[in-house]
């Protein structure tokens, strides 16, 4: 990637900041041909490719939290869904920016969020059934904050949305975790958040001022509810499923967990649970449920950039997709996030500039969400005024020997991912406390050589600790 053709310091980039929930990185430009998501895959195409991005916390809040500071956790809080709330929305406005939005907006920018970009459904915070307060979740970063909740009258209705207007908490969890609605990509609140941000981007258009859009994506987040033509779009007895459903070998059960999240939805076909197994019909629908989910959300991204390309915006906008974590769709046996496996920290990372040349770049070093704060302010040619936990990735893009590492932190555990390993370290008194898996094998990590690997361990531990900043004390 060359950096020589940068925009002059008097022209600053647009940015749209495109934020998918529980994206994982499978879709066809990870090389999973047998997903549908040619508008993604087009945008990779034309962009940088991250095939080793790695978040924080395995959660939305915390993640997310993580991202938009720069910082990785320190403290308990940082691992929760309401980090953001409790650490920013009654924080006062000091010197520091509150988060990397602010921080343009700091700088002249018109900052603009539309749908989940921090934990909360529409920006705002209150609890799933209550009445929506008029209480920012971050209030010094946006100029506007827009939403349209549709027939589901609030944010986190329509977060649980199905197609009839009801939500799952309505319904009181009666409720199925997928839905293939008779409906067009309006009757789902996504297709409204796209219409929403196309509709403010030609308004934009027309502004003698740079712009930070977010736009916040729903699925695919539980329930896996999409448009019934997007599930046409697959063979669904032609479809894979995990080929690593079984638990890790010499692990303890505590690293992994019962798939609540998923059994919340109490009509599902069948329980998920670490002791058996659901059967490869049920989880074959739910593989294509979580597909159709994902090429809905591209179909939207789709339109968005149809839209900067028809209103010359392109020209001069920096598009970022970041997915918030990974999902384990069965694999170690488990139906969600909240692990510190691969399937739960990896996701998608793509980043487009016109500014920047990007030659189909495929990029295999490791980045870490903190890490898009950085590089972001670098972009856009904005001085960063602390010192954050992440280090922008421009630069060293096209280093192919640099060794960088991501730290991960969940169930009182950090991970370290290097180019070779992941080793997990928990801060507990269950055993085994340490966990490594060797990448250069597979990517499965369905056995533990820890115990037969001492050298490896004791190399990578050091390294590990560097990443504890007090979050954890040893028992």
């Amino acid at each position: 990637m060359s950096c020589s053709n940068e925009p002059e310091k008097t022209v600053r980039p647009n940015i749209l900041f495109i934020a998918v929930d529980d994206l994982r990185a499978e879709l066809g430009t990870y090389g999973k041909d047998y997903v549908i998501s040619p508008n993604i895959d087009a945008l990779a195409s034309e962009g940088s490719l991250f095939m080793n991005h790695y978040v924080q916390v395995p959660t939305c809040g915390a993640s997310r939290h993580s991202l938009l500071t720069g910082y990785r956790p320190w403290k308990p809080i940082h691992l929760s869904n309401n980090a953001i709330e409790k650490e920013l929305s009654d924080k006062p406005i000091d010197s520091l920016p509150e988060t990397f939005i602010h921080r343009f907006k700091q700088e002249g920018y018109h900052t603009v969020g539309i749908g989940k970009i921090s934990h909360s459904a529409d920006g705002f915070v209150y609890d799933y059934e209550a009445t929506p307060s008029k209480k920012r979740e971050l209030p010094q970063s946006w100029t506007e904050l827009l939403f349209n909740a549709g027939k589901w009258k609030t944010g986190w209705n329509a977060f649980f949305a199905y197609a009839n207007g009801e939500n799952r908490q309505s319904l009181k969890k009666q409720v199925k975790p997928y839905e293939a609605g008779e409906v067009d990509d309006e009757g789902y609140p996504d297709g409204l958040t796209t219409n929403l941000a196309i509709a403010k981007l030609r308004e934009l258009k027309n502004q003698n001022k740079p712009f930070f859009m977010g736009v916040g994506f729903f699925k695919p987040h539980l329930p896996f509810n999409a448009p019934k033509k997007y599930w046409d779009l697959y063979n669904r007895d032609s479809l894979l499923i995990s080929d690593n459903p079984n638990i890790p070998e010499h692990i303890n059960l505590k690293s992994l967990h019962e798939s609540g999240e998923f059994n919340q939805y109490a009509l599902g076909d069948e329980k998920a649970s670490l002791s058996k197994s659901v059967s490869e019909a049920y989880a074959r629908k739910l593989k294509h449920a979580y597909l159709a989910s994902i090429s809905y959300i591209d179909a939207q991204i789709g339109k968005l950039t149809q839209e900067l390309k028809a209103t010359g915006l392109d020209k001069n906008t920096i598009i970022v997709l970041w997915g918030d974590h990974g999902w384990h769709l069965g694999d170690q046996r488990v139906w969600g996030k909240h692990t510190l496996f691969e399937n739960a920290l990896k996701s998608t990372l793509i980043v487009k500039s016109p500014y920047l040349t990007h030659k189909n770049k495929r990029v295999n070093q490791i980045v870490e969400s903190v890490d898009i704060y950085p590089t972001l302010l670098e972009l856009a040619n904005i001085p960063l005024e602390q010192k954050l936990d992440g280090d922008s990735f421009l630069k060293s893009m096209d280093e192919k020997d640099k060794e960088d590492v991501a730290y991960s932190y969940f169930k009182q555990g950090i991970s370290l991912r290097t180019k070779d390993y992941r080793l997990t370290k928990y801060y507990s008194n269950d055993n085994p406390r340490i966990e490594l898996y060797d990448h250069r094998q597979t990517d499965k990590e369905h056995i533990n050589i820890a115990a037969e690997n001492l050298d490896i361990v004791e190399k990578l531990l050091p390294l590990l600790e560097q990443g504890n900043a007090g979050l954890y004390s040893e028992n």
